[in-house]
């Protein structure tokens, strides 16, 4: 039977019906759902349940008024979790970019409920090559009114590769009528926050257990791969990597959108069997008790 994909309208969140295995995604700092799309159809086809909420104040153009906070962004993540979380036994939680650090954050808080993370192209600063010199001086801001003074503006690329697929993302933001300054620009606001986000969750990157994946490509263009490098090494759990080679920032939508996937998918189906596994053991050692 073919799975069905929910796209609901008024939270702007992505939901593909399944089984068992919940897969939790969280999209990048202005972005959307959509970026997750091509991932969250190949885990569904798999038979896993996958959920990409639009989480307000993260998401592009769902905060205008600049006053969500990052503890906002990450109870909307939490909600989420406890939706996922009521229909799945084995819950991967995941994110891009900016998300990855929410998804970090809910694997530490809740360790005993996240299995496994997935990390694509995360980020823990925006230091790739495509990021104008002076943004590094946003680092010396403290105060999030003189924060919202600033306006940031993404330079092309924008995170992909691609030509055709970077001018069908732009075309299709058109076609909706909202100005390109939505999709390129962020407040300086919102970029306070994520780093606020950001500072919560390296200082405690020890603390999280889970085995991860991640993939991160060689010549992002928004997040330089030393932030995957940081992970690899401060994270206390397994942790795979995959270096991308032919992608830019947008892994999920780029052109190796495609190993991205089909290892994504892997990487859960090991994760799964590893989990059924120890749970079969476990049973088995249980039941010998018992008669014994």
């Amino acid at each position: 039977m073919k799975k069905k994909e929910k796209i609901n309208a008024y939270r702007g969140s992505l939901l593909i019906e399944g089984g068992k295995v919940g897969v939790l995604l969280v999209h990048s700092l202005g972005g959307n759902p959509i970026e997750l799309r091509f991932v969250a159809q190949g885990l569904a086809r798999q038979g896993c349940t996958v959920y990409c909420p639009l989480i307000p104040g993260l998401g592009g153009g769902t905060d205008a008024s600049g006053l969500s906070s990052w503890q906002d962004w990450y109870a909307a993540l939490e909600t989420a979790h406890d939706e996922l979380k009521a229909h799945c036994d084995v819950v991967v939680v995941g994110g891009i970019s900016a998300g990855s650090m929410l998804a970090l954050r809910l694997a530490r808080e809740r360790s005993k409920d996240i299995h496994g993370l997935l990390l694509f192209a995360p980020t823990i600063w925006p230091n790739g090559w495509a990021i104008p010199l002076h943004f590094n001086l946003f680092a010396l801001v403290y105060h999030k009114w003189v924060a919202k003074l600033m306006r940031l503006q993404q330079r092309a690329p924008y995170g992909i590769k691609d030509e055709r697929i970077r001018n069908f993302v732009i075309d299709s933001f058109k076609s909706e009528g909202r100005p390109l300054e939505d999709l390129f620009g962020r407040g300086g606001g919102l970029v306070w926050e994520f780093k606020a986000l950001a500072r919560d969750v390296r200082r405690r990157l020890g603390e999280i257990t889970q085995h991860a994946a991640i993939f991160h490509p060689r010549e992002d263009d928004q997040s330089d791969i030393s932030n995957a490098f940081k992970l690899q090494r401060k994270l206390a759990g397994v942790v795979e990597m995959t270096v991308l080679d032919d992608s830019y920032h947008m892994v999920t939508l780029d052109r190796q959108r495609s190993v991205v996937v089909d290892r994504s998918v892997e990487f859960v189906q090991r994760l799964t069997q590893k989990l059924e596994e120890k749970a079969a053991v476990s049973r088995l050692v249980q039941n010998k008790g018992i008669a014994e």
